[in-house]
């Protein structure tokens, strides 16, 4: 090792240094660091993981949708071979409920109703696929032939489907002290203030929406495998975050974190659906105490369906005041939010919190009033869904727009311009609390609708008109809040082989974390990229997580990445000096090499690191090693990436088909780490938000029954329906957070909802029709179109 090189020695190496952190530095479009892995196979999801002696668990679900538990007869099924067990909810009575985390109180200041669920039902049902015992057999075969064996005996009651129908006075109660069979009655805004703005508007415009119910269909069923060694529970599941996930399922068991291991591996989409603790994780934890073994249980698509939370799910009516000129003065949401038969841990916020947050978008809008009731339902509970309100919320604002535009006499586009925020207004305080500190949004508008050639709009409208076709361009803007700071974990180890360990507490659903995460870390401290290696998933070597949700991870992560480099910098320089033989004050580092100043004498941190692991110690009063774990509060606030996207369809008035013809988008995502992992994320939020307005709807029928069960009946966007994606971006660096970043993971479906719901309204207005509810499918479309207006239409037309 040459602490001594010359000067021609150094600068060749800081050439060589430079060029390799420059390859993989941030704003650079790295390949991801674990797709050679799982291109070959080799990734380890949950079904993946096996011990050895490994029991099998089968989940037994209600049939019916609401009714009275009269009896569980497992007697059979214990006796059948292969059998090692059958539990109900008698077994498991003596673990914690699954809770609701949100703290809502109702508009009058009383606490929000929360009933407490256990893992297996007792005394009623309140949904198909309510798990109401668990059979653990030697094989799966043998546990799905004792399942059927269990005879569950129901008093079938009346049920309801829809959070309207359930607030009604004479609607069957799921729980006996909900009255109304409302959880929460949220209101946030002034009313007066609001009221007053309405009565004064020269115009106000009304819409009802709905924001359909959404099965969330992560390409990786649910899975759990669970041991227990007589002191300790491990359990195997894919989460959103392990350090979170073991607090709760701690809490669950009625034993202390420490006693709970969690480890999770590759995740095959989430979406907001596993972060929660669920019943079946209960159950297999509970087998393998009881028998002595591992538990393992892999969920079915046809028990996906009914078992996973579900998403979205809102019936609203929103208002919008204007001016004469066309400037908002304030917005109103009274809606409805069907909760499910039970509350998951942030039920209530997408519709309540997340919905007075994020309706406001890009626009000065000086009065927000959100009035939510939040009502349970005998359906699958509903939960997160990627956006969790962010992407309904600029839904809603979006949709009044054009509607106002329409009423008004005015250009849409030139209404949004109106009530845009500037630069110069920044940083903005909104109506709903929060202060946007970055932004340009005229700009982006303006750079999306140029690069979609909006003004050769009208040109291929006619063009499409001659074969027949209905042409609509939607303009989708958007605007959104995410995840506030919280503590994350960036823990840096120096290792004797070479490479660098980096640990956090967020967790890695299929977004690629290890590449920017690296490459900050790199860039940081010139580490070369292809020695360091994340770790995420395992709660025994974290001390601190908060997960991944709400497009976080990079600021949270990278914060504490960045506030950790830091440490290893001051304490690389005093050890540095100790090599060096210098002074601490007169060490500087530069592209990852502690140098004394004014010399060329200079130690690289990788062969600094590697003298703390082969030399002698360093003396007492010095640091010890460059390893550094280090909690961040977080960054300064939440992030607001935002951004304009432009879709163009075509519809068929003879068979009701809208095709998607084409997909620009323009975002400000700040500091963009890796181009090509933000394009990834935003090609699969984008056709998540497609599939939504166009084809997807999760439908109950009057007897609580899902009658969208399978892929049968339940349609999910193909390659075949999206056009080729063309983006761009328009960056304004966050000032809350030391890279200047936003959050991209969710953004895509809050532009898809928006744009693609305008395109095929504004191809329909030329029949008459004004709005239409998601998803568009064939049938409502050519319904509609049979339905309009024959006159007005043709009015229209011309």
């Amino acid at each position: 090792m040459n602490l001594h090189p010359s000067a021609t020695e150094r600068a060749d190496q800081l050439t060589t240094d430079r060029l390799a952190v420059e390859k993989f530095a941030i704003g650079q479009s790295v390949p991801r660091k674990e797709d050679p892995l799982l291109l070959r196979g080799k990734g380890r999801y949950a079904d993946d993981f096996s011990l050895p002696g490994q029991a099998y668990a089968v989940i037994v679900r209600s049939q019916n949708a609401h009714g009275t538990i009269r009896s569980i007869d497992v007697e059979t099924a214990r006796k059948m071979p292969g059998v090692l067990g059958v539990y109900t909810g008698d077994d498991l009575k003596g673990y914690g409920p699954l809770k609701c985390i949100v703290p809502f109180n109702n508009r009058d200041g009383s606490p929000m109703k929360k009933p407490l669920r256990q893992a297996l039902a007792t005394g009623k049902v309140r949904y198909v696929g309510d798990p109401v015992a668990c059979v653990v057999a030697e094989t799966v075969l043998a546990a799905k032939d004792a399942a059927e064996a269990v005879s569950v005996d129901i008093e079938a009651l009346g049920a309801v489907t829809t959070a309207e129908d359930a607030a009604r006075t004479d609607a069957p109660l799921l729980y006996d002290d909900v009255p109304g069979n409302v959880a929460l009655d949220y209101h946030y805004g002034d009313a007066d203030a609001v009221k007053a703005a309405f009565a004064k508007a020269a115009h106000v415009t009304t819409l009802k929406l709905v924001n359909s119910r959404l099965v969330v269909n992560a390409m990786e069923p649910r899975a759990a495998l669970a041991a227990f060694d007589g002191n300790r529970f491990t359990l195997y599941v894919s989460s959103q975050g392990v350090f979170g996930m073991r607090a709760n399922l701690a809490e669950a068991m009625g034993v202390p974190p420490k006693d709970v291991h969690v480890i999770t591996g590759q995740v095959g989409g989430s979406f907001g659906m596993k972060a929660a603790v669920f019943p079946e994780y209960i159950c297999v934890l509970h087998a393998a105490r009881a028998l002595g073994r591992p538990v393992k249980w892999t969920d079915e698509r046809s028990g996906s369906f009914v078992s996973d939370s579900h998403g979205r799910n809102h019936d609203l009516t929103g208002e919008l005041a204007l001016d004469a000129d066309g400037n908002f003065l304030a917005v109103r949401l009274t809606s409805f939010a069907n909760m499910g038969a039970f509350l998951s841990p942030v039920a209530p916020m997408p519709g309540t919190l997340n919905a007075v947050k994020n309706v406001q978008g890009m626009y000065r809008t000086p009065l927000i009033e959100v009035a939510t009731k939040c009502v349970f339902t005998n359906t699958s509970h509903v939960s997160a869904y990627r956006g969790a309100g962010r992407p309904e919320g600029n839904y809603y604002m979006e949709r009044l727009i054009d509607a106002a535009a329409a009423e008004m006499g005015l250009d849409r586009v030139a209404l949004r311009k109106r009530n845009q925020i500037s630069p110069r207004d920044l940083p903005y305080k909104t109506a709903s609390g929060g202060t946007y500190d970055s932004g340009d949004f005229a700009g982006l508008t303006k750079q999306a609708l140029e690069l979609a050639d909006v003004k050769g709009f009208a040109r291929r409208k006619r063009e499409s008109r001659r074969r027949g076709k209905l042409r609509g361009l939607g303009i989708g803007n958007f605007l959104e809040v995410t995840a506030p700071p919280s503590k994350e974990l960036a823990d840096i180890k120096f290792n004797p082989d070479g490479t660098v360990t980096l640990i956090t507490g967020t967790q890695d659903f299929g977004m690629g974390h290890a590449t920017p995460f690296a490459q900050v870390l790199s860039d940081k401290l010139g580490i070369p990229f292809d020695k360091i290696s994340i770790v995420q998933g395992d709660s025994d070597r974290l001390i601190a997580g908060g997960g991944s949700g709400g497009s976080k991870s990079i600021m949270h992560s990278g914060t504490a990445i960045v506030e950790a480099a830091a440490k290893i910098v001051e304490k690389g320089r005093e050890l540095a000096a100790n090599a060096l033989e210098a002074s601490p004050s007169d060490i500087a580092f530069e592209r990852g090499s502690f140098v004394i100043v004014g010399t060329d004498r200079a130690i690289s941190i990788m062969d600094l690191a590697q003298k703390l692991h082969n030399g002698p110690k360093p003396p007492d009063g010095v640091p010890q090693s460059l390893d550094v774990a280090h909690v961040s509060d977080g960054p300064g606030a939440s992030t607001y990436p935002n951004g304009c996207h432009v879709a163009e369809v075509e519809v068929d008035p003879d068979s009701g088909v809208a095709e998607l013809v084409s997909y620009v988008c323009v975002n400000d995502f700040g500091t963009v780490i890796n181009p090509m992992i933000v394009e990834g994320q935003l090609h699969g939020g984008v056709v998540q938000g497609i599939g939504q307005a166009l084809m997807e709807l999760a439908v109950y029928d009057s007897d609580g029954q899902l009658l969208t069960g399978s892929y049968m009946d339940y349609a999910m966007p193909r390659a075949a329906d999206v056009p080729s994606f063309s983006l761009a971006d328009h960056p304004a660096p966050a000032k809350t957070n030391p890279l200047g970043v936003k959050g991209c993971g969710e953004a895509g479906c809050a532009g898809a909802l928006t744009c693609v719901m305008n395109a095929v309204i504004d191809a329909l207005a030329e029949r008459g029709i004004r709005h239409l509810d998601m998803p568009l499918t064939p049938f409502r479309v050519w319904q509609a179109l049979h339905s309009a207006e024959p006159a007005k239409g043709a009015a229209q037309a011309q």
